[in-house]
């Protein structure tokens, strides 16, 4: 029978000129392609990646709502074209502008340090993720100074239908609570990867120390210039900054960058985003390097490594000269030349897809609306019955109690018409079609949305 086989295919298709959430298909954010040599991961048993929350996630990334204002979310200050990081010094939040400058997100998930902000503040990223929420100047629900806190925001959140339907449609109910909201972004943030460089074809065919054949003659020595110690004619980058994640060393101190935005000093910056995607495919920096966005380009970043201003408090000892004592910083005396192929190898580590792949951009529409929901098939059912005749299918599903509903047919998966009708009181989807003979196959779905006619 042709309807049995239509509802566990329950959809696939756009709606209008709308962005859609399938979440019957959702995007891939748990079964990306890692390379083989890629071994780290910092995901912590009881939070994997999972397509539904890492989409749920993402909308919550993406939502301005997430601020006491409804003006700031966490995709202001982590900028999809801007490797998930901001082009300002400071980024603006709800009442001023940010301590340090925002991190780069890409690659997170792949690194031993499984703390996060500069200073390692947040012991994980399910942590991290509903500080900045927390925080008094980024999005204001921070419980002083006059602000909301977050139980505000959970019931803010708990009283947008959108929500109530994506909580349900992800963790099967609809409560929504400060774990469920960590644990959504923290999937999401763990999702954005990027393996697509110039290196990862070279570390694809060769072992990191061999010179890799797609590689110019600057950018092979820019490659053993970073992973070869000092005592041995190289940088010694890659003691602090491992490749091939490029994660930093959890056990680190800081780096000799003791600038803070407000004035005087911050020595406690011991966390460093991966150096993957350190500048955009074009070669143009993500905004100036370190907490402080001190360095204005890669060439000064190595400057600052070659020559160590001073020992500061908690320099890493790797960033002192050796000898008794450790009293001086360090000082690599590297040429020009080699300083010049340090950069071109750190521009090799930049992908290109996580710039423009549609999953991680921003899922609302263009005038703020989230756009159509269409319901996840785990739990729907299909029934027959015959009325005075007629023969009929009974579909059914979970939804939120009360709530109105979008039951969607289909001739093709591109053209639909809706029906609306509303989720009873213990949250029950159900409705009944006709089954007319001799009618070609049609394809049925639940959703939640406005229509588009």
């Amino acid at each position: 029978m042709k309807a049995l086989i239509l509802l566990t295919a329950l959809t696939i298709s756009s709606f209008a000129q709308e962005k859609t959430l399938d979440l019957t298909r959702p995007e891939n954010y748990a079964n990306q392609p890692v390379p083989a040599y890629i071994t780290k991961d910092n995901t912590p048993a009881g939070n994997e990646i999972t397509d539904l929350g890492a989409t749920l996630g993402r909308v919550l990334f993406y939502d301005k709502r997430l601020s006491r204002n409804d003006t700031i979310s966490c995709s202001s200050c982590h900028h999809q074209q801007n490797g998930f990081s901001d082009t300002a010094t400071a980024s603006s939040g709800v009442a001023g502008t940010t301590g340090r400058h925002s991190m780069r997100l890409i690659n997170a998930r792949f690194s031993d340090e499984m703390k996060f902000f500069w200073d390692e503040r947040a012991a994980s990223a399910e942590v991290q993720a509903t500080q900045p929420i927390q925080d008094h100047v980024e999005m204001g629900f921070s419980g002083t100074d006059g602000d909301p806190d977050f139980s505000d925001l959970v019931t803010k959140l708990s009283a947008i239908e959108e929500y109530q339907v994506l909580f349900q449609g992800v963790f099967g109910e609809a409560t929504i609570n400060e774990e469920r909201i960590g644990k959504a972004i923290a999937q999401f943030v763990r999702s954005l990867q990027s393996f697509d460089s110039k290196y990862d074809a070279g570390r694809a065919i060769r072992n990191e120390g061999q010179p890799f054949p797609n590689f110019t003659a600057s950018e092979n020595t820019g490659k053993q210039l970073f992973l070869s110690p000092p005592n041995n004619g190289g940088a010694g980058c890659a003691g602090c900054h491992r490749p091939p994640e490029f994660d930093i060393d959890p056990n680190t101190g800081n780096n000799g960058v003791s600038g803070s935005l407000g004035g005087g000093t911050d020595f406690t910056n011991t966390r460093s985003p991966s150096l993957r995607d350190l500048v955009d495919p074009n070669g143009n920096p993500h905004g100036s390097f370190m907490h402080d966005a001190s360095l204005p380009t890669l060439l000064s970043v190595v400057n600052h490594y070659n020559a160590i201003p001073a020992v500061v408090t908690g320099l890493d000892n790797r960033l002192r000269q050796p000898g008794p004592g450790g009293g001086q910083p360090q000082r690599l005396n590297l040429s020009e030349q080699e300083k010049a192929d340090l950069v071109d190898f750190l521009e090799t580590l930049t992908g290109s897809s996580i710039y423009t792949d549609e999953k991680y951009s921003t899922p609302f529409n263009t005038d703020g609306s989230l756009g159509l929901v269409i319901l996840p098939t785990d739990n729907a059912q299909m029934s027959f019955s015959e009325q005075d005749g007629t023969q009929y299918v009974t579909l059914r599903s979970s939804g939120v109690p009360n709530v109105e509903y979008l039951f969607q047919t289909s001739p093709d998966l591109d053209q639909w018409s809706s029906t609306s009708f509303t989720a009873s009181a213990a949250g029950e989807l159900e409705i009944d079609v006709p089954l007319v003979e001799g009618e070609d196959q049609m394809f049925y779905r639940f959703a939640y949305g406005v229509t588009a006619d």
